[in-house]
């Protein structure tokens, strides 16, 4: 039997991504995400969803871009750090040591620190009760070149994102199976 939660946002798990922008003035800032995720292939997009009052939102609003940092385990502390604190007063890369780099294609910085990075233009807004959806199209995926695995394809093993779940930050396990394949078998005949 289950029992009936009600209306939650209990998915597992969320990725711990940071958010990097600009201000007006042109200072850098992050911030962590947990309600962030792929959301179409054609064109290449992401989703990011912000409360109005965050600063982040009132950076991407002004400058239509965004770049989604996947961090790597060993930068839980910042990726903490960044989702705690506001960059209306305190200057995030100053105090954790992360340093930004300037996009290639976006008005928006990286973190040159993290292993994964998609540089995204903003191409549509919803608002959604309490929070606000960015969509970005991502217009550039950059990787660390030594995470690199077959096929030109980051190595999740290597890159070893951090995942959030009801306040706790995990690591990613043990491969479990191959996509379109340990189903193959059960799948009725075409």
């Amino acid at each position: 039997m289950k029992k009936s939660l009600g209306a939650k946002t209990l998915v597992y798990p969320k990725p711990a991504w940071v958010v990097a922008t600009y201000d007006k003035e042109g200072k850098a800032n992050a911030m962590t995400v947990a309600w962030a995720g792929i959301c179409c292939s054609d064109p290449a997009a992401v989703t990011v969803s912000l409360r109005k009052a965050t600063y982040t939102y009132g950076n991407i609003m002004e400058r239509k871009a965004f770049t989604l940092n996947v961090p790597s385990e060993s930068y839980v502390k910042e990726v903490d750090f960044v989702g705690i604190v506001s960059g209306k007063a305190t200057d995030k890369f100053a105090y954790t040591g992360l340093n930004s780099v300037r996009s290639d294609l976006v008005d928006a910085p990286y973190i040159k620190e993290f292993p994964l990075i998609l540089e995204c233009k903003l191409i549509h807004t919803f608002e959604i009760g309490l929070h606000t959806q960015f969509i970005g199209q991502i217009l550039d995926v950059k990787v660390d070149e030594d995470l690199i695995g077959a096929n030109d394809i980051p190595d999740v093993k290597k890159i070893k994102p951090i995942v959030y779940s009801n306040g706790v930050y995990y690591g990613l396990g043990n491969p479990i199976g191959k996509a379109f394949s340990v189903g193959k078998n059960m799948a009725p005949p075409i």
